[in-house]
């Protein structure tokens, strides 16, 4: 309240002294000065006709005080009237008396008069883009702690955690998650991710067991499908883990994101991943070995020719790159990744997902 009133003497202030000057009267004349010109011609006629002044004297006499005389008639025209002074008196008075009326009647439906203050001690605690992440994190872990069961605060935090390599709280945020906002297979996977990441990368049995549940909840759980593959290269069951890296890929939506990571995976452990369309690999299944090898190395160069005459098909060059890697061709799988760089190096969108891809199938050069 006492800040209004301040605000309401300054406005009063300052309308006030832009109102007086223009609420003050002129002063008057207290005579006329084109009669006084008048006076002073009579004068001469008086002085020329006495003999007084010499007749070339007063005949420039005449002429100056002419000039100063249609000099003052101008002026006592263009004097502004009595009346269009009072005009803009009033107009002034309505314009500056009503802007603060207005600035009220704006401010009323669309301010808020009645928030309260926000001390100072708050404010520098409110979180702000600006401030680093490990203070919001800090923040969000002092609210946690008072409301430990606030499932959707520990869900906010934990994949945050697991970006700052906090693995192992992430694992007791990702639980808290599970305990107080619900179970779901995402979440089992997280925790399976957070759990194996706290162990170095190693798919522990713990970590393994998350994975399995998460797949008990929905079979079509990619992270928990892939980190179970992880599990069986890592225990060195090689052909589990193409199996299962096979039947993911078997099953992928078009444009999976996690396709890339799952064919590298599967070249890894030395499984044949689909290098071209699935179409086209069903045409040679029943073939020999050496039948099918020599037509995959052919829709591959084929492929590759194709690419050449048109660069911007990244997912080609990714699939160009994949075949390459899965016939043992290192050499040739880096080489086509310099040309695609090459080739979508104007366009920025393009090539961040091709380096993304790359990233994903082991060629970050």
């Amino acid at each position: 309240m006492t800040l209004w009133f301040v605000f309401a003497l300054m406005t009063a202030a300052a309308v006030f002294a832009v109102l007086w000057p223009l609420g003050r009267r002129a002063p008057r004349r207290e005579g006329s000065e084109t009669a006084v010109y008048q006076d002073q011609l009579v004068e001469i006629e008086r002085d020329v006709a006495a003999g007084l002044v010499a007749a070339p004297d007063a005949e420039a006499a005449r002429v100056e005080i002419g000039r100063r005389l249609l000099a003052a008639a101008d002026s006592d025209r263009d004097a502004p009237s009595s009346t269009s002074a009072s005009l803009r008196r009033i107009v002034a008075v309505v314009a500056l008396a009503g802007l603060p009326v207005l600035a009220l009647a704006l401010y009323l439906p669309l301010g808020s008069p009645r928030l309260p203050d926000f001390p100072l001690s708050q404010r520098a605690q409110a979180p702000t883009a600006s401030q680093p992440l490990d203070n919001l994190v800090a923040q969000v872990e002092a609210h946690l702690e008072k409301n430990p069961s606030d499932g959707r605060g520990w869900n906010v935090l934990a994949p945050v955690l697991v970006k700052l390599g906090r693995f192992d709280d992430a694992v007791r945020a990702y639980r808290n998650v599970i305990a107080y906002d619900g179970d779901s297979a995402s979440r089992r996977a997280d925790l399976g991710e957070a759990i194996g990441a706290a162990a170095g990368g190693v798919v522990t049995a713990e970590a393994k067991l998350e994975f399995e549940r998460a797949i008990a909840l929905n079979p079509d759980e990619a992270k928990a499908s892939y980190f179970l593959g992880v599990a069986a290269e890592q225990d060195g069951r090689k052909p589990e883990a193409a199996s299962i890296w096979r039947a993911m890929l078997d099953k992928a939506p078009p444009g999976a994101p996690w396709r890339p990571l799952v064919q590298a995976a599967l070249a890894r452990v030395g499984g044949t991943a689909p290098a071209l369309s699935d179409d086209a690999m069903a045409a040679v299944k029943d073939m020999n070995e050496a039948d099918r090898n020599a037509m995959i190395r052919g829709m591959v160069e084929r492929l590759a020719s194709r690419l050449r005459q048109n660069g911007d098909d990244v997912e080609g060059w990714l699939r160009l790159v994949r075949a390459y890697m899965v016939m043992g061709d290192r050499d040739k799988a880096s080489g086509a990744g310099a040309d695609a760089r090459q080739a979508v190096a104007g366009d920025a969108e393009r090539l961040r997902a091709l380096n993304e891809g790359l990233k994903n199938l082991g060629l970050d050069g």
